[in-house]
């Protein structure tokens, strides 16, 4: 029997470190594995730094639970730009995730992936196997069809998660959401999580009639962590360690960062640090201002790749926190900014980089340490 993992801070930032450093998602979790169950794949629509990734590797501890041989594989395609890309990292997971199953190589896989060329190494770090893959894009369709034949056949379930799904709408090929589509729909032993963070192009993806994935998961929209829940699992965990965290500190931490659980982690994780008890808000304030002047180099260097037309949007929408509409005159008059064409202009150049955020209520500065580093510490 595996040794029960203990970790030194509990407040995990990165990875799934299993269900006693995660907390609650039980609707979300017991939602996801019933749709599973009964062969329903799932959409799962959240913005960044919510949880997403967090409930998926928690979902797959749910899921090895119940049963040793179900694979679970977990792609983030964020950094993909091509078809080929796509293929060549799903192939990487299935070929590894196979190796970490016995120290030899499977016949079968060299069978269906004979033509990738697959590099086999072991990491001299971790011992693990992994692989290298090379692809020509003209064969990222036929070797795409070999990972579904693969895996159709296998004698178990599989499961995929595929996180910010909405980029393989961009890749310079096209199609490649129906060559998924013909696929998927004939694999009854493959379940399907895609997950993003663009909340108008997933949703386009999957309930518009013109596209190949209309109507064919079902969505799970994740709100933020209930503050109550959060709140005891935080105590918790400080008087584990003979500690205490106080309820307003923790309130004031919650509305700071509208309950998004990296942020709240990454701050909890240097409070449960640097002090036993957390009881006074100044000591949330401090810890906070020393994250922030931690963050000055890249938020500095991220600044030098912006227009001044460009910062100075991102800069008054930091010191009002949200604005409904940053076209309009008094926003524009009140920050000095240009003309409403050139403001324009900026919001979608800042939008596609990801650095502005457009909530039901308004924009806000995607990155809430930005936000407050804007707010505080840039000068």
């Amino acid at each position: 029997m595996a040794e029960k993992k203990t970790i030194k801070n509990p407040f995990v930032c990165q990875g799934y470190d299993g269900p006693e450093y995660f907390c609650d998602r039980m609707v979300e979790t017991n939602e996801i594995l019933s749709h599973f169950a009964n062969g329903r794949n799932v959409t799962l629509v959240a913005p960044r730094r919510i949880g997403k990734t967090g409930l998926i590797w928690h979902v797959f501890h749910q899921l090895r639970m119940q049963s040793k041989d179900a694979l679970c594989l977990y792609l983030d395609i964020f950094a993909t730009k091509t078809q080929a890309d796509f293929v060549r990292m799903f192939s990487k997971s299935v070929i590894e995730n196979s190796l970490t199953k016995g120290r030899s190589i499977p016949s079968r896989i060299l069978e269906f992936f004979g033509s990738l060329r697959p590099v086999f190494s072991m990491d001299p770090l971790t011992g693990q196997p992994s692989v290298s893959v090379s692809l020509e894009p003209s064969q990222s369709e036929m070797t795409l069809k070999s990972i579904f034949d693969y895996l159709g056949v296998l004698k178990k379930d599989v499961y995929v998660a595929i996180d910010e799904f909405q980029q393989v709408a961009e890749y310079s090929e096209g199609g490649t959401e129906a060559l998924l589509r013909s696929y998927i729909q004939f694999v009854p032993n493959i379940h399907f999580i895609f997950s993003g963070s663009k909340f108008h192009l997933m949703t386009e993806m999957f309930t518009s009639a013109q596209r190949p994935f209309y109507h064919s998961t079902e969505f799970v929209n994740l709100q933020p962590l209930h503050e109550e829940i959060y709140f005891d699992f935080a105590c918790e965990l400080f008087r584990k360690k003979r500690g205490a965290l106080s309820k307003e500190v923790f309130h004031a931490l919650y509305q700071m960062f509208d309950g998004y659980t990296w942020y709240m982690q990454s701050v909890m994780n240097r409070l449960y640090e640097e002090y036993v008890s957390v009881k006074d808000v100044s000591q949330l304030n401090a810890t906070l201002m020393n994250i922030l002047r931690g963050k000055s180099p890249q938020y500095e260097m991220l600044i030098l790749f912006l227009t001044e037309n460009q910062f100075a949007l991102l800069n008054a929408v930091a010191q009002e926190g949200i604005v409904a509409q940053p076209t309009g005159r008094k926003f524009i008059v009140r920050h000095r900014l240009p003309s409403a064409s050139s403001v324009q202009t900026a919001l979608e150049v800042l939008q596609s980089r990801e650095l502005l955020y457009r909530q039901p209520e308004g924009y806000i500065v995607y990155d809430r340490f930005l936000h407050y580093w804007l707010r505080h510490v840039y000068v």
